[in-house]
């Protein structure tokens, strides 16, 4: 079973990458390492466990992964590596912005935690580099993560099977490897299920989508909105990071075991929230507050049970 969170991925093309890591890439994608999406998944989460359940238990990496989620369009290659180092590290700056102490030392003793920020802080003044291609939402997916997306280019799978989503270009990426203190051998599922809801489009696409959601959101909401900070966030995001050919994914990840077949076809966030940006601009306050009332009803419904006993 996956974790439940839901995955924000931008795929870079190879021309992204300096000549050295294209070259890596291009040999990592025909290689036997380069696994399936879900089995990658599954491979993080396996890794990330053992470094907690090493003694003591690692923060974050030794060293950066060489992994990656792979995808093929058209005969080309677009990469989206996993960047675990880093992105242990900033959750591990969140961890410590957010959580009481107490809490802290009950997953990191305080020698770890310290040397964890030593070594954060040392590769940040050498590289100035904190930007990953990997956003992750535990038990939710924002709502802003709809605007980038058509609902056209919505990706849904029931079955469970070997097979990629239907309409969805096939997907690779990597198995796991072993917990860098102590060895263990990380297993992958042989027979992973495919129950699968993606949205994939270009972030050539993504970025207009996103311009225009900030612009009417702006326009309609009051000074602090939480939903325009995360689309001013999202937007900066895409613009900062992607190569203009970069594709963006997102994917609900682990949250397909939280619904049901039904409630997994009837989820149409994506439209229900351009609808929503639509009827701002035309003045239509009432179509707003149904939308709103849906999108609430069903995040609502999800958010709910992260208190489940």
């Amino acid at each position: 079973m996956l974790p439940y969170i839901a995955y924000l991925r931008l795929y870079q093309p190879l021309v992204a990458f300096p000549s050295r890591e294209r070259e890596y890439w291009r040999s990592y994608a025909d290689s036997p390492r380069c696994r399936g999406r879900i089995e990658a998944m599954a491979a993080e989460h396996e890794e990330s466990l053992q470094r907690l359940l090493c003694d003591p238990p690692l923060a974050a990496p030794l060293a950066e992964s060489g992994d990656a989620y792979v995808r093929r369009v058209g005969g080309e290659l677009f990469v989206c590596p996993w960047q675990t180092r880093l992105r242990s590290w900033l959750a591990f700056a969140t961890l410590r912005t957010t959580a009481s102490q107490r809490l802290r030392q009950a997953f990191l003793p305080d020698l770890v935690v310290q040397e964890t920020q030593r070594d954060f802080e040392r590769w940040r003044e050498r590289t100035g580099n904190t930007r990953v291609q990997i956003l992750t939402s535990t038990w939710e997916v924002p709502l802003a993560w709809f605007v980038p997306f058509d609902p056209g280019e919505r990706h849904l799978v029931l079955e469970h099977g070997d097979g990629a989503p239907e309409g969805e270009p096939f997907a690779h990426a990597s198995q796991g490897g072993a917990c860098p203190q102590c060895g263990t051998a990380l297993p992958v599922p042989e027979h992973a299920p495919v129950r699968t809801l993606l949205y994939v489009t270009q972030a050539a696409d993504a970025l207009p989508r996103l311009a225009r959601a900030v612009r009417v959101v702006s326009g309609c909401s009051p000074a602090g909105s939480s939903f325009l900070y995360a689309l001013e966030r999202l937007e900066e995001w895409v613009g900062a990071v992607a190569h203009p050919r970069a594709l963006l994914e997102l994917d609900y990840g682990g949250l397909v075991h939280l619904l049901d077949d039904a409630a997994l076809q009837s989820d149409q966030s994506a439209a229900e929230v351009h609808t929503a940006l639509t009827a701002m601009e035309r003045g239509r306050p009432e179509l707003v507050a149904a939308m709103r009332m849906r999108l609430r009803e069903r995040w609502d419904a999800v958010r709910a049970l992260r208190h489940a006993n």
